[in-house]
């Protein structure tokens, strides 16, 4: 590696905006984050499903509304 060129790798904290902080390694001291994998609701297992079911239904009530 060329000396000089490459930005200084530190230890970093990560802090969410449920509160959570994550230490690591980065190019800067302090990132601020709006959600985490601590609070996201994919991995929390909060997330709500939408129920599609009845979309080709409707489809077809459309279509058949039209043909008429």
């Amino acid at each position: 590696m060329r000396k000089g060129i490459h930005p200084e790798y530190m230890d970093s904290k990560i802090i969410c905006g449920c509160g959570s902080v994550l230490e690591t390694r980065a190019t800067v001291k302090e990132l601020r984050v709006d959600i985490c994998g601590l609070c996201h609701p994919f991995y929390t297992g909060t997330q709500k499903l939408i129920d599609t079911a009845g979309r080709v239904e409707k489809f077809r009530r459309r279509q058949e509304k039209a043909a008429k």
